[in-house]
């Protein structure tokens, strides 16, 4: 294709979304097409959407709006297309509620996005749902994308969920589980190492549950020990961890593995055994405290983040009260709360009683409140001390860097902001830093050279 026709590519939502786009763009700049990240010059947008809950779908509804002031006949910006969880899920309502929209694309053909584009930009006539289709497709995976977050990378190891939690509309937006074969997977690794992208962030639905569709087993620990043995990754973070697949033999690689990152993020929902069973998770009180406690054993200064929802429905004060004990003994060091969004086509969407919006945004912050005291004793505790920090970016004022230790994952969890007056730092540098102060969300330092002044 000759065109040189510019698109915008905007991402919302999770890691996940986000290497769909990486994907997308990457698929778009073999085609010819130019990618640009002024909205202003370009002559499409592709607008790649969460939509699995209330709050994800309001801010995708504000994004398309909020592009489409920007498109006109005398304006530079002529189409917009809509991919990703929203259009899976509602792409008859987008047509009939967001006339802004020209096409969209499901979340089984992101790899027909330059055919979409081209067939916007030749007038030629196609199906509102020609690119919606059953979900759970991997065709779009590109071993060599477009990755905009160095010196980090987010994996994709697999697409969809099979777990069928009460509350959460993934499976029919994503797909039942889908396993990506290892060979594919360490091939993409080895690209990204080889282009300088030294910290592999795994992402899935359920980690944990890599290969039981394709091997017939849980095999998330060979696949570290193989990512491990790539020339150029220096760390891999697990993201996205269930409770039940967090086994013996997986603690053992990550206790041996010194290129495994002591850390997991293990989203619990609930610490009440009637509201879990009510979600239908498969994790109880016990088994989570069990997993939790043996983790902690096994590596000491592994940290632990999580996620809660409040406000399912038939959550009582009782219920409530025993999410706020068991956090105070589980005591995560960095958490992220949800209230319930009601979903359709969900089991949980049909539950009742209903938990007034103001009572949940209540226990919200109780949550919120809680986790402060929590978070703030774990980074007070490591002031004084001297960590290994990985730079990604400048603060806005210009002054700080911004870093993280294997403590925080990018985007959700705390940051470093490290001072150095001896020499510039850059996007990827590792340096020690001396933590000098620390809120509950953020901790200040300075490079070790400039601690001793």
């Amino acid at each position: 294709m000759s065109t040189k026709h510019t698109v915008s590519m905007i991402s919302l939502g999770c890691s996940k979304n986000m290497v769909d786009a990486e994907c997308m763009s990457t698929i778009l700049k073999n085609d010819g097409y130019e990618l640009v990240d002024d909205i202003s010059k370009a002559e499409a947008a592709v607008i790649n959407t969460c939509g699995f809950i209330e709050s994800a779908k309001k801010e995708a509804i504000d994004t398309i709006l909020d592009v489409a002031r920007l498109k006109g006949p005398r304006k530079k910006l002529k189409y917009i297309v809509v991919s990703g969880c929203l259009s899976q899920r509602y792409p008859n309502e987008i047509k009939d509620t967001l006339p802004e929209v020209d096409a969209v694309l499901g979340t089984s053909h992101y790899q027909d996005i330059s055919k979409v584009l081209g067939k916007l930009f030749d007038s030629e006539k196609f199906g509102w749902n020609d690119y919606i289709g059953k979900p759970g497709s991997l065709d779009h995976m590109q071993f060599e994308r477009e990755v905009s977050t160095k010196p980090y990378a987010w994996l994709k190891i697999a697409e969809g969920c099979s777990n069928g939690c009460a509350f959460c509309a993934i499976p029919g937006i994503r797909g039942k589980y889908t396993s990506r074969p290892m060979e594919d997977i360490l091939k993409e690794a080895k690209i990204l190492a080889s282009k300088g992208y030294s910290e592999i962030i795994l992402a899935a639905q359920d980690s944990t549950s890599y290969g039981k569709d394709l091997y017939g087993k849980r095999v998330l620990p060979e696949l570290l020990s193989k990512l491990s043995k790539i020339k150029g990754i220096d760390s891999i973070r697990i993201m996205y961890a269930y409770i039940d697949g967090i086994d013996d033999e997986l603690i053992a690689e990550m206790k041996k593995n010194k290129k495994v990152l002591h850390y997991l993020d293990i989203p619990v929902q609930h610490g009440d055994d009637e509201i879990l069973k009510k979600m239908r998770r498969r994790d109880t009180v016990a088994s989570i405290t069990k997993t939790l406690n043996k983790l902690r054993t096994a590596i000491p200064d592994i940290v632990i983040r999580s996620t809660v929802m409040v406000g399912f429905p038939g959550e009582k004060k009782e219920h409530f009260e025993n999410l706020l004990k068991n956090l105070k003994v589980w005591r995560f060091q960095c958490l992220g709360c949800f209230i319930y969004s009601p979903e359709e086509n969900t089991l949980g969407y049909k539950m009742h009683p209903r938990v007034r919006s103001d009572v949940s945004q209540r226990r919200y912050e109780k949550v919120m409140e809680l986790q402060q005291g929590i978070s703030l004793s774990y980074n007070e505790a490591r002031v004084g001390s001297t960590v290994d920090v990985t730079i990604d970016s400048v603060s806005d004022d210009g002054i700080f860097y911004i870093g993280r230790s294997y403590g925080e994952a990018p985007e959700v969890d705390p940051v470093i902001y490290v001072a150095s007056t001896t020499r510039p730092l850059e996007r990827g540098d590792k340096v020690s830093v001396k933590i000098l102060e620390c809120t509950p969300y953020d901790m200040t330092g300075v490079t070790e050279d400039e601690s001793t002044k």
